[in-house]
């Protein structure tokens, strides 16, 4: 078992900045892949960014490119999701996920094997 406990979240105008942290905590040594989805009521979850737990590798939706960071550290067992020039259109609650399992695709939600609760990012205009 992995447990996810994101942080960070919060109220910003556009334009403004926030940086998501995600904690890991037990079998987090499993973890192969970590990513960041985000939900608006009515809509489906959709991928934001992801990135290899060993070689830091990272990837990202196109809609956040350019703008949005995931880095992690290995140490702390927590990834990040530093979010710049936040768009009204980034309104959603956001949660972090673990894949333990190899292969699949990291933009595919159910590929992912834990999950946090979420935290909410609200972006006003």
């Amino acid at each position: 078992q992995v447990q996810l406990v994101e942080s960070g979240g919060g109220l910003v105008q556009a334009g403004g900045s926030l940086r998501l942290s995600c904690a890991a905590s037990g079998r987090s040594d499993n973890v192969l892949m970590m990513g960041w989805f985000r939900h608006t009521p009515g809509k489906q979850r959709e991928f934001v960014a992801a990135i290899n737990w060993s070689s830091g590798t990272p990837h990202y939706a196109e809609s956040v490119k350019g703008r949005f960071t995931i880095s992690r550290d290995n140490e702390r067992n927590t990834v990040y999701l530093q979010m710049n020039n936040l768009k009204p259109e980034d309104t959603a609650v956001y949660a972090c996920a673990a894949d333990v399992r190899p292969g699949g695709y990291h933009y595919v939600m159910y590929e992912y094997d834990y999950w946090g609760q979420g935290t909410q990012v609200t972006v006003s205009s």
